[in-house]
């Protein structure tokens, strides 16, 4: 999964969520903003944060934006094993209420 923060319609930044079905992986992926626009179009859109080089995702916020209206039938099992090996490896909050994320800028950003 990827969560995108893109240039959008009158050189606003646009959060999107995309391939949802992949629960294997999860970044963000910054197109042509800067860290500041990211971080500020990421908290509009109530998903989280940018620090530096990490992002900070709210897992519930991020389970509604990227839940299939038609999920497969494994789709919240798969979405629980993610989160599972995101504990284990430390990229979640104690909490479980957010997830540390790698931050992939577009280069010249």
């Amino acid at each position: 999964m990827i969560v995108e923060v893109v240039g959008g319609a009158d050189e606003r930044p646009e959060v999107r969520v995309v391939e949802t079905h992949d629960l294997t992986s999860l970044h963000l992926a910054l197109g042509q903003v800067t860290d500041e626009e990211a971080d500020e179009a990421l908290r509009a859109a109530g998903l989280g944060r940018v620090e530096g080089e990490t992002g900070h995702l709210d897992t519930a916020a991020l389970r509604a934006a990227a839940e299939p209206a038609e999920a497969p039938a494994d789709w919240a099992q798969r979405w629980d094993a993610m989160l599972e090996q995101a504990r284990s490896r430390g990229w979640a909050a104690d909490d479980g209420a957010s997830l540390q994320v790698h931050v992939e800028s577009a280069a010249g950003a």
